[in-house]
């Protein structure tokens, strides 16, 4: 089902109207569907590179959106749709533990979640089911979804085809790992 879904989120790079199908992707991506947007946004700015900064804005104001249907997923309908979604998702066991701590940490559970390989569906229905302040869950994600659509944008535009196996293979690791040294450094610097 899954091989499916991404053959058919593929196939809309090529319609006619490839920035609306980016839009409905990026919106249903943030609070609910499996697919990533990147993979409309890899073949439409290899195609128009041109469009490639309107494409990343797209995405990401389309995200932000869907961030926020997300969040009220989370905030109004989280014992039937978003517990449905985090069964899916295998997630389910972790809402109780992560619950207890995630306001404390929530700007930067949405901007890790935004720009890594986490499910970025899962912290947008947390924000909402934890009440995390909603400028705060905004801020954080136009952040967090402009960065990694941006930086996506960028390389395509610059490097074009040879650049693509790259971020297809590697780009979800080494924003992880930005994080992870960004993290390590506010670390180091509060407790050196």
């Amino acid at each position: 089902m899954i091989r499916r879904l991404y053959d058919w989120t593929l196939s809309l790079s090529a319609h006619p109207r490839a920035l609306w199908a980016l839009a409905v992707v990026s919106f249903m991506e943030s609070s609910f569907f499996p697919i990533p947007p990147d993979i409309l946004m890899i073949p439409m700015i290899l195609a128009m590179p041109r469009k490639a900064w309107l494409i990343a804005l797209v995405a990401t104001v389309s995200s932000v959106l869907g961030g926020l249907f997300g969040y009220f997923i989370g905030a109004v309908l989280f014992d039937t749709i978003g517990q449905a979604i985090f069964d899916f998702y295998g997630k389910a066991d972790a809402v109780e533990s992560f619950n207890a701590r995630f306001n404390e940490y929530g700007p930067w559970a949405v901007l890790i979640a935004g720009v890594t390989p986490f499910p970025y569906k899962v912290i947008t229905i947390m924000s909402g089911w934890t009440g995390l302040s909603v400028p705060v869950f905004i801020v954080s994600s136009i952040v967090a979804r402009g960065l990694r659509f941006f930086v996506l944008a960028g390389l395509l535009w610059k490097f074009g085809e040879p650049i693509r196996g790259f971020i297809e293979k590697y780009l979800g690791l080494l924003f992880t790992l930005f994080v992870i040294l960004l993290i390590g450094g506010f670390y180091a610097l509060r407790f050196l």
